[in-house]
C-alpha cells in the first residue's frame, strides 16, 4: 500500500516541476557550484513537504476563524505559528509584488490579449465582424468571410 500525503494523493501526484526547481536552485548558488541530482531531488521533496505543512496549518487557521477559503492572512498566521515569523515580512512583500504584477498583466489585456494593440476603430470593426458571425450561426446562415487586414499586403 502506498503512503498518502495530507490531501489523500500519492507522493508522486504532489510534486513540483523539476526544471523550474532546478532553475531556482541554480539561481541561488554561485555559478561554480554544482548540485548533485540526488540533492536536487531532496530539495524538491523538502519544498513539497514545506508547502504541505504551510497549507495544512493555513487550513487550521482558516477553520479556527470559521472561514471556508484560505486567505493570504491565514498563510501569514500559519508561518508565524510554525516558527517562520522572521520570513513574514519578505513573504508579504513578495505577495504585494505579485498583486501589482497581476493587476498590470490584467491591464495589458491578460489572457485575451494577443500582444498586438488595436485602435478603437479596429476593435469596433472586429467586434462587429464577430457579432455578424454569431448572428449568421444563430440564424443558420453562412458565416461572413473575415475581412482582409488592410495593413497586410498579399504577395503572389
Amino acid at each position: 500500500m502506498e503512503t498518502m500525503d495530507i490531501v489523500g494523493k500519492s507522493k508522486e501526484d504532489a510534486s513540483l516541476p523539476k526544471a523550474t526547481m532546478t532553475k531556482i536552485i541554480k539561481e541561488m548558488l554561485p555559478p561554480d557550484v554544482r548540485v548533485a541530482r540526488d540533492a536536487q531531488d531532496l530539495l524538491i521533496e523538502c519544498c513539497v513537504e514545506f508547502i504541505n505543512l504551510i497549507s495544512s496549518e493555513s487550513n487550521e487557521v482558516c477553520n479556527r476563524e470559521d472561514k471556508r477559503t484560505i486567505a493570504p492572512e491565514h498563510v501569514l498566521k500559519a508561518l508565524q505559528a510554525l516558527g517562520f515569523g522572521e520570513y513574514i515580512e519578505e513573504v508579504y512583500a513578495a505577495y504585494e509584488q505579485h498583486k501589482i504584477e497581476t493587476v498590470q498583466d490584467s491591464l495589458k489585456g491578460g489572457k485575451w490579449s494577443n500582444g498586438a494593440e488595436m485602435t478603437e476603430e479596429e476593435a469596433v470593426a472586429e467586434q462587429q465582424r464577430m457579432f455578424a458571425e454569431a448572428r449568421a450561426r444563430m440564424n443558420g446562415g453562412a458565416v461572413a468571410p473575415k475581412q482582409p487586414d488592410p495593413d497586410q499586403s498579399v504577395e503572389s
